[in-house]
């Protein structure tokens, strides 16, 4: 053997090494960057699966997670505006659409899906519920609807309803999340993967083929690598055109640091079979995201909890980076308007957008209409100023009303007029007992102050007598 052949060996050895070593988890430090032939996609003869006429190819994107009240419609355009390619919407369970009346509301042109809901009280008025809103023109060919599930049948009624609207269908099997695994969904699907299986075939060929778009899934990292290996490689044999890992085991909560050592072994898996694979946790920004990516040989990055907090997250530094809290809020309020937005989840992403140490943070709390928001924070842009009460008044915010909190501040201050008023009574009560004690009972009974006031005129009138006395002897 020449020497040429033994170092063309010795680098086509070291190549296969760096294909199958794993990196190592970092935090706040640069990536390790994965061998050229790991990170750029283009240069290996893999198989790739066709992306569909409408659907979108997940590769080289930084996308907003799904997250439940965080990822409702003005959210999602706000992630848009500062430059996410791709938006999820919140988990949205199957049987909840089903059944829903699909409707366009003429004032913003927002397709929404509801149902009558009377809160249980067959005796209450009927109050219309809206159980998932799209804007079809500023994030339709952006969006992925994300649906919680256990059912293959469910699942593709469900989806059907939406497909003609969004860009792709997403599983959701990694939420750990009580309301979602009680019932088989979310995390629970990966202890019963010919299920989760069975769903996303199902979609594929029920919903994904006749629309033409994309389904996907999103996952959890399992208790060994060789069980998340085993449950990726049979995921992405079932037709899908994108998988997003949760670095994180369902028992692990938020908080606790993401897991990448097996990234990299994920990411090799799906590119094997030509599906598209996604990073979540930890990643908070665009410019980490994508490093991240190429760093550990996956396709692009999903951010969540920091774009929750700033959604601007999504701009890259030479577009101008993370902006101030102040404007971020500022343009949120302002597409919360446009599409006629709860104002009880405005409020909640505000508290996620907003400073806790802010003065205005709790006025913006107790505030009760867009018209008060908007005073609070001083934007005085008359076209705005009568967005907010035009739509205040189409979410009847204008009336007014006795809240829940309402009615535990009047409950509350009624319990304390009333325990006021019985110590009142108590003490007249205890009063009225001395009075008629010293009445009955004098002289062991009175008071240090009474029997000197006693003595006292005693001692007068004994003066006054033996004065008398003097004079008529």
């Amino acid at each position: 053997m020449t020497v040429g052949h033994v170092v063309r060996s010795q680098s086509l050895l070291r190549r296969s090494l760096s294909l199958i070593t794993p990196f190592r988890s970092f935090r706040g430090s640069s990536p390790k960057m994965a061998s050229p032939s790991a990170a750029d996609n283009s240069t290996l003869n893999f198989p790739h699966v066709p992306i569909p006429k409408n659907g979108v190819d997940y590769r080289g994107k930084v996308v907003l997670a799904p997250m439940v009240r965080s990822g409702e419609l003005p959210s999602r355009l706000l992630a848009l505006k500062y430059g996410a390619d791709l938006v999820w919407g919140p988990e949205t369970v199957d049987r909840s659409m089903i059944g829903t009346t699909r409707y366009t509301n003429p004032r913003t042109g927002c397709i929404e899906w509801s149902r009558n809901s009377n809160n249980q009280n067959p005796d209450a008025p009927a109050k219309e519920s809206i159980i998932y809103r799209i804007d079809p023109k500023r994030e339709s060919d952006k969006l992925i609807y994300q649906i919680g599930t256990a059912s293959p049948e469910f699942a593709v009624d469900a989806a059907k309803l939406v497909a003609p609207y969004v860009c792709g269908i997403d599983v959701n099997a990694g939420c750990p999340k009580p309301f979602s695994t009680s019932g088989g969904m979310g995390a629970a699907l990966l202890r019963t993967p010919d299920k989760l299986c069975d769903i996303l075939t199902s979609l594929v060929t029920n919903v994904g083929i006749p629309h033409e778009i994309g389904i996907s899934v999103k996952i959890r990292l399992l208790e060994t690598p060789e069980m998340t290996s085993a449950l990726v490689n049979r995921l992405c044999k079932t037709g899908i055109t994108g998988l997003t890992i949760h670095c994180r085991t369902t028992p692990m909560r938020p908080r606790e640091r993401a897991i990448r050592e097996q990234l990299q072994m994920i990411g090799e898996i799906c590119r094997s079979h030509g599906v598209a694979c996604l990073m979540n946790g930890d990643v908070t920004s665009r410019d980490e995201g994508l490093a991240l990516a190429r760093g550990y040989g996956v396709d692009g990055a999903m951010i969540a909890t920091a774009a929750e907090a700033n959604s601007s997250v999504f701009r890259p530094k030479d577009q101008g980076g993370l902006a101030p809290w102040q404007e971020v809020v500022k343009e949120y309020l302002k597409l919360a308007i446009s599409v006629e937005n709860r104002y009880t989840n405005t409020k909640f992403l505000l508290s996620q957008l907003m400073p806790g140490k802010n003065p205005n943070y709790q006025r913006i709390q107790m505030s009760k209409s867009y018209s008060e928001a908007l005073s609070i924070l001083e934007m005085t842009d008359s076209e705005i100023v009568e967005q907010a009460k035009e739509v205040d008044h189409v979410l009847k915010l204008d009336v007014q009303r006795t809240t829940k909190a309402d009615m535990r501040r009047q409950n509350k201050q009624q319990m304390k007029e009333g325990q006021a008023k019985k110590q009142e009574k108590k003490r007249a009560l205890e009063q009225k007992h001395d009075r008629n004690e010293r009445d009955q009972h004098p002289g062991p009974e009175r008071t240090k102050k009474q029997k000197a006031e006693i003595a006292a005129e005693n001692a007068g009138f004994d003066g006054v007598g033996q004065g008398a006395m003097a004079i008529a002897v």
